[in-house]
């Protein structure tokens, strides 16, 4: 079953390659595999608001701006798109991701931080080839935060004169299989985008604004 964008009556087709590059194969979930292995560092349940305050702005102190990258992956269940989410002890969802080291690049980041998140290896043993099995797709969207704790913005507010922190989300492209190793403090969820559309009581204004970041391709659901 596919779900595509109807082209507009009276435009001009798109060319192919640009057809091409905004269609998303996205695979029944159960092709995938998910597996556990041991969690490593302070999960972030267990650290307290104050310490993870005082974490933030000395880093802030030592590096400047914070740059985090997340990853959007999509799987097919009862013939809609689901997100893959993560969740610690039952708490707040979040995306595949995390913080970049100072100097790293988006997408070396990001690569590093799924291989953590959703492989085998942890997040000092990932090498060149657990980070090349990702295959990373548009940056499909950007938000600001004026403090560590504040609600990010979508765009850059004038008054913002000194940002704390820039979180860049970006569409990854799954194969048709793969396993998922998950560090035994997260579960790692399906959520339907139906279910998060718009529900930033519970998910929050980034990851309930997907659904409509994704508006901009054509998602070819494919059910076994």
């Amino acid at each position: 079953m596919g779900l595509e964008m109807e082209a507009v009556s009276g435009a001009a087709p798109a060319p192919a390659a640009a057809r091409e590059q905004g269609l998303v194969e996205i695979y029944p979930l159960s092709r995938y595999y998910f597996g556990a292995k041991d969690a490593a560092g302070v999960p972030r349940g267990v650290e307290t608001a104050a310490d993870r305050a005082l974490r933030l702005k000395a880093n802030f102190a030592a590096h400047g701006l914070r740059t985090s990258v997340h990853g959007v992956l999509l799987v097919e269940l009862f013939d809609h798109p689901h997100v893959l989410l993560l969740q610690v002890r039952n708490s707040s969802f979040m995306l595949p991701g995390g913080r970049l080291r100072h100097g790293e690049e988006d997408i070396q980041g990001l690569k590093r931080k799924l291989s953590s998140k959703l492989s085998i290896v942890d997040d000092n043993q990932a090498d060149a080839e657990d980070e090349d099995d990702w295959q990373i797709g548009e940056c499909i969207g950007m938000w600001w935060r004026s403090e560590f704790e504040a609600i990010p913005f979508p765009y850059m507010p004038p008054n913002f004169r000194a940002p704390k922190e820039c979180i860049k989300m970006f569409l990854i492209r799954l194969p048709m299989s793969r396993q998922f190793i998950v560090p035994r403090n997260m579960k790692l969820l399906a959520v339907p985008l139906s279910q998060i559309h718009n529900n930033t009581q519970v998910y929050g204004p980034i990851i309930s604004g997907i659904p409509s970041l994704l508006s901009k391709f054509s998602l070819n659901v494919i059910s076994d």
